[in-house]
């Protein structure tokens, strides 16, 4: 892909929108805008979070112990 075909996160957004609307028309598009959440919070820390007392071995011995059974 050259620099010369690189679209913006806004041209790829709007194309999209075209698109949607042609096939579903406007009030569907809308119910489908509905539908779409982004979630919330920050990933990566709330990852960090959980992950915080595994070890290699932690995880070792419960795939070992699911294994077993």
């Amino acid at each position: 892909m050259s620099v010369l075909n690189y679209k913006t996160d806004y041209e790829i957004q709007e194309a999209a929108f075209e698109l949607l609307n042609k096939k579903l028309g406007i009030t569907n598009l809308i119910r489908f805008m509905q539908q779409y959440d982004k979630g919330y919070g920050n990933y990566t820390i709330d990852r960090d979070a959980w992950q915080k007392d595994y070890t290699i071995d932690s995880l070792f011995d419960e795939i070992e112990s699911e294994n077993s059974n």
